[in-house]
């Protein structure tokens, strides 16, 4: 199912959150240059929480993380990028179509990375037909109801060229149906019992659970049913954008390009407390 939503080739969906991915999206990137390019782009327009945990992880590996607007990439260093983040939508609600940046990208061997909202990619064009190497996100949005605010299996996907750096492969001895030996490929996220200190991720919590409801929630409503309920969802946003327009409010979103999430301009609309 997360292949065909992000358009790329293999899948892991039991990461512990979008943030944790967004973090182990970055070390992927650095391992794919085998850590010979040490900077990483970030749009500052992610999430903050998604930031926060990606400036953790960035420091304790010694990467340089570069956070600014996607416009000033500095394509005079492209070729000291591992990697480039953005999000979508991202914190102002924006979607972007960055289809012709990624081609450039991939001419300076950076490895892209959008995180995706799960729902949204049931109506808007997915990271893989963008050119991205990487798609990360949240699983919560596929049925999972909120659980005090706790941690929402996250997944990612990659294109087949790196389906073995991406946290969490594991290669086993099995049989098969004619009882010879075999060996097996599985996916997977508590790998330190296994690797230790050559695990590719730090992540030793599966969230296998949460990851098998998101895929019933899937199956239960079928790819019409989810095509369905992201565009009641962006329905609702265009409904909220226009009773916000009535009342005189600034929307900072983009009216063409949004989904779920409409940010309002508090000091344009006068909203700002005096102190």
């Amino acid at each position: 199912m997360i292949t065909e939503l992000t358009g790329l080739d293999v899948s892991n969906a039991s990461l512990l959150d979008e943030a944790s991915a967004a973090s182990e999206a970055m070390f992927t990137a650095y391992n794919v240059h085998n850590g010979k390019r040490n900077k990483f782009f970030l749009s500052k327009h992610i999430f903050p929480q998604n930031l926060e945990v990606v400036k953790t992880k960035a420091n304790g590996l010694g990467i340089e993380l570069v956070i600014d607007e996607p416009a000033n990439f500095p394509w005079a260093k492209a070729d000291e990028f591992c990697g480039y983040m953005v999000q979508n939508p991202d914190n102002l609600g924006n979607v972007n179509d960055i289809t012709e940046v990624a081609a450039k990208l991939k001419e300076k061997k950076v490895v892209v990375t959008v995180i995706a909202d799960i729902l949204s990619l049931t109506i808007v064009k997915p990271p893989g037909e963008m050119g991205a190497d990487i798609a990360i996100g949240s699983a919560q949005r596929f049925g999972v109801p909120m659980g005090f605010g706790g941690p929402h299996a996250g997944y990612m996907a990659v294109k087949d060229d790196f389906k073995r750096k991406m946290p969490g492969r594991l290669i086993g001895v099995s049989k098969d149906v004619h009882g010879d030996k075999a060996l097996r490929m599985a996916l997977q996220t508590r790998e330190q019992h296994i690797r230790r200190d050559k695990a590719t991720s730090n992540i030793c919590t599966a969230q296998a659970l949460l990851a098998n409801i998101s895929a019933f929630y899937g199956q239960w409503y079928g790819a019409e049913g989810l095509k369905k309920q992201a565009t009641r969802v962006r329905n609702f946003a265009d409904i909220l954008i226009s009773e916000l327009d009535k009342l005189g409010y600034s929307i900072t979103t983009d009216k063409a390009r949004h989904f779920d999430t409409v940010v309002v301009n508090v000091k344009s609309s006068g909203l700002q407390s005096a102190d």
